[in-house]
């Protein structure tokens, strides 16, 4: 192999390069950009298989690659997010809005002035000049998605030049003709290139580059063109290995909506090149390719879209549910191991939506908490040594979904994030953190519970009625607190800091009239340090509570 040939792989290889990280740039970009807007689509998610087919066309659309889409879903059918029917929907809509990276690679067919050579390097000077300029967050973040754009075109330029000078070589003639003619053998190469560089967007644009060099026949490239959707399917199987049967029959439903489609196509489009073997041997063009790729997929989606209730039966035909599963299924779970099965890493491939899954996830956490502190509450004033281990029990649960909350949102942490979405982010962790000592302040109660118990103190009803009005306002503090995290109103932010203030008021209050009922004789000394203990914690539990209102008021 001569230095030329050697320098020739050196550019290609170096400009799909380009052309990848391009791809991952401007997602990023966009992403960043878009922001916690893409949080609502959370809502439209559940609504039904209609606007699911349109949220994943435009979340695709967004972070180009159907294939981080479809693992996506399959972490949410895994979380329970989604059912399967809803789900079909968005992997539906995945296939569409992949075809978006074709039309950007075709625009250098479009006119002299589109293409990569002329327009990608003021492109990327523009996107630099922001970056290192610009002042604004939200430039920064536009100055990315430039940058990953020419990146992208650079990239294509590249390999376009590189493959130049073999326009008029037999090697690749030969080739595309074998695959032209072979169908089977056609597919089987778009689904391996595919299945490699795990991504059908990159891909296609492979095929469309080799197209602008007049290297690709239209047979070859409706058959590769509908293998590499079907390669398209191998990140989310593989994705789903580990997962539950449910994920696993989401990735299947995405292997049987292409292998269909293309059964369909490429029935067709042979019979077709038989009676017209004129039309099969011409060459294919960009933005050709780009037409057939859209109508493929938006064709395979109308077509197939009546029939998603089969597809989730035929998914679970070939992945059965076991006999033994079923009856593990009736059985009731702990809220620690859904916790553990919703916090799904699949999640991550989008930003927005892993931070508000974690949402969700803290605000479980909060009610179990606060669930808790009731109980303890009720332990203290009631003396229930029932009440007391269960308080002990839960305290222990708690413990556990803090750990698995933090480790979870270290990793979002890591992923490409806006400031707006750091705030949460940073919110959250705090969040989680505050519930986590309210947890305590419930065991120190408990323990306070079982030591009056043990040494048979007892309260004199103004010490109940105290206790009863003190955990009233603690617990009222918390339960807003949870509330505003969930619901993200200032309103029930605000009612958390009114009764962490009553709550304060009253400790005071409450320790004074206590020492005069002590210096009266009204109390026992004994009983009175458990009193004054237990006011204290009811007050911290408060201020936690105050706390996670202050985190929801920052945000909105």
């Amino acid at each position: 192999m001569g230095i030329d040939s050697l320098g020739i792989i050196f550019q290609f290889a170096g400009g799909l390069g380009m052309f990848l990280y391009g791809m991952s740039v401007m997602a990023d970009g966009l992403q960043r950009f878009t922001g916690n807007r893409m949080q609502r689509v959370l809502e439209m998610l559940t609504s039904n298989r209609l606007l699911g087919v349109l949220v994943g066309a435009g979340v695709t659309a967004i972070i180009q690659s159907s294939s981080a889409t479809t693992v996506m879903v399959v972490g949410f059918v895994n979380a329970g997010i989604l059912d399967l029917l809803q789900a079909t929907g968005i992997i539906m809509g995945a296939n569409i809005g992949t075809t978006v990276t074709s039309w950007i690679v075709s625009m250098s067919e479009w006119g002299e002035i589109l293409k990569p050579e002329f327009f990608a390097p003021l492109l990327f000077a523009a996107g630099a000049f922001l970056s290192l300029f610009a002042k604004s967050h939200r430039k920064k973040e536009g100055a990315q998605i430039l940058i990953g754009f020419s990146l992208l075109f650079i990239g294509l330029s590249s390999m376009s030049g590189s493959i130049a000078p073999y326009r008029d070589s037999p090697f690749f003639s030969e080739a595309f003709r074998i695959l032209g003619q072979n169908p089977l053998l056609g597919m089987l190469a778009g689904l391996l290139v595919t299945a490699v560089i795990q991504s059908s967007s990159a891909s296609v644009g492979i095929l469309q580059m080799l197209a602008i060099n007049g290297l690709v026949s239209w047979r070859a490239a409706i058959f590769i063109t509908l293998g590499q959707n079907i390669g398209t399917c191998a990140t989310a199987l593989l994705s789903c290995i580990g997962a539950g049967r449910t994920a696993k029959r989401a990735a299947v439903i995405h292997l049987l909506f292409n292998l269909i489609g293309a059964a369909l196509f490429g029935t067709f489009f042979y019979v077709f090149f038989s009676f017209s073997p004129a039309y099969g041997a011409a060459l294919a063009d960009s933005v050709g390719i780009s037409i057939f790729h859209t109508v493929f997929n938006v064709t395979n989606t109308i077509l197939l879209f009546p029939f998603a209730g089969l597809l989730v039966k035929a998914s679970g035909r070939i992945v059965p549910q076991r006999e033994q599963e079923l009856k593990e299924a009736t059985l009731a779970q702990t809220v620690e191991t859904e916790m553990a099965r919703h916090l799904d890493e699949r999640i991550l491939e989008t930003p927005s939506f892993a931070i508000e899954n974690v949402c969700h996830e803290a605000v479980k956490m909060g009610r179990v908490v606060l669930a808790n502190a009731k109980i303890a509450a009720a332990a203290l004033i009631d003396g229930n040594e029932n009440f007391c281990r269960e308080v002990f029990e839960n305290e222990e649960t708690i413990d556990r979904m803090e750990k698995r909350l933090t480790e979870y949102l270290l990793k979002v942490n890591n992923l490409s994030l806006n400031d707006e979405q750091h705030l949460i982010v940073h919110n959250l962790y705090y969040t989680i953190g505050n519930l986590e000592r309210i947890g305590d302040h419930s065991e120190s109660l408990a323990d306070l519970a079982r030591r009056r118990m043990e040494n048979g103190y007892a309260f004199s009803q103004q010490a109940v009625s105290d206790l009863q009005e003190m955990a009233q306002a603690s617990l009222g503090a918390l339960e807003c607190a949870v509330d505003a995290r969930a619901e993200r109103t200032m309103t029930k932010a605000r009612q958390a800091v009114r009764f962490e203030e009553r709550a304060d008021n009253l400790e005071e209050e409450m320790r004074e009239s206590h020492m005069d009922r002590l210096s009266r004789g009204e109390c026992r000394l004994e009983s009175s340090v458990i009193f004054l203990d237990a006011l204290s914690a009811f007050e911290r539990i408060a201020d936690h509570a105050k706390n996670i209102a202050g985190y929801v008021k920052e945000e909105i």
